[in-house]
């Protein structure tokens, strides 16, 4: 393949015009033509991004608040202020939020409404590194794809040959066969 300009392969291999290609597949077809590995950790590359307090601590509420922890607990909270209401201090003559608890419900309309923008950013920023990965996956799928075009190139190449010597020597043992018979006039 020496010799070959990346404009070369491309027409060959992917069947179009190496100016039609996205400057992605221009990345991938230089790859190739290098011999260069072009996949990566996509794990490796989050350990040492940089990201903000605002996203760390969005990261953190959002994984929180989507376990069973905060599930678990969240009920227990709820259930002690029914509980606490309703029986206790209810027995005592005053509540502090009798039924139908409306500063419970204020308290859960102030978390929900404080919670779920939290948790959009961080699905914001999940949806960032989707689309990251997305990406890489594209260009090994199509580093991939381009070399094993090249490898059933090479063996339609290699099985052409290998044909080519089949059909003389057939017709290197005709010429044998006809050299054995005797001629017959």
């Amino acid at each position: 393949m020496s010799g070959i300009t990346p404009q070369e392969l491309a027409k060959r291999v992917l069947r179009t015009e190496w100016e039609h290609l996205s400057a992605r597949e221009r990345r991938v077809m230089d790859a190739v033509l290098d011999r260069a590995m072009i996949s990566r950790n996509p794990d490796a590359e989050a350990t040492t991004e940089v990201r903000s307090f605002g996203e760390v601590l969005a990261d953190k509420i959002a994984m929180f608040g989507g376990s069973w922890t905060f599930i678990l607990s969240f009920l227990a909270v709820l259930a002690g202020w029914v509980v606490l209401n309703t029986i206790i201090v209810a027995k005592r003559g005053s509540t502090f939020d009798p039924y139908p608890y409306i500063l419970l419900n204020l308290f859960l309309s102030m978390l929900a409404s404080l919670q779920a923008p939290v948790i959009m950013m961080s699905q914001n920023r999940q949806a960032l590194k989707d689309r990251s990965d997305a990406a890489h996956d594209y260009e090994v799928n199509l580093k991939a794809e381009i070399e094993i075009r090249q490898l059933h190139e090479k063996l339609d190449d290699i099985r052409e040959k290998r044909w080519e010597d089949l059909v003389q020597m057939q017709k290197e043992q005709i010429e044998y066969l006809k050299a054995m018979v005797p001629k017959q006039a």
